[in-house]
């Protein structure tokens, strides 16, 4: 996750990490309204990590990581939550299903 650069907005910042970490411009995706933040701890200190939902215009548009990662996948919801890790990762990706239920 990144940080929030001087005079930048948090949806700015998620923004700018896609585009670094992914390759993924803001034209290559159409955000919806759902948003929410994550709050734990690392190294310690508190921490807050919000996450927005967004959908990739053209599912052929390629991602290019950064050097920071090593690989990506996408998944269904089942497996997503399988290698998702965190109890509160699983919820979000669940989260973001439900909301995307009732947007239909």
């Amino acid at each position: 996750t990144g940080h929030v650069d001087p005079g930048e907005s948090d949806l700015e910042t998620a923004f700018r990490e896609t585009k670094e970490e992914a390759g993924l411009s803001k034209e290559d995706l159409n955000l919806t309204d759902f948003q929410k933040a994550l709050h734990y701890k690392a190294h310690g200190k508190p921490k807050i990590v919000t996450y927005w939902l967004a959908e990739l215009k053209d599912p052929s548009t390629p991602v290019t990581l950064s050097h920071e990662h090593q690989a990506y996948d996408w998944f269904i919801l089942d497996k997503a939550c399988e290698v998702g890790g965190f109890d509160d990762t699983k919820e979000l990706l669940r989260a973001c299903e439900a909301y995307l239920i009732s947007s239909k």
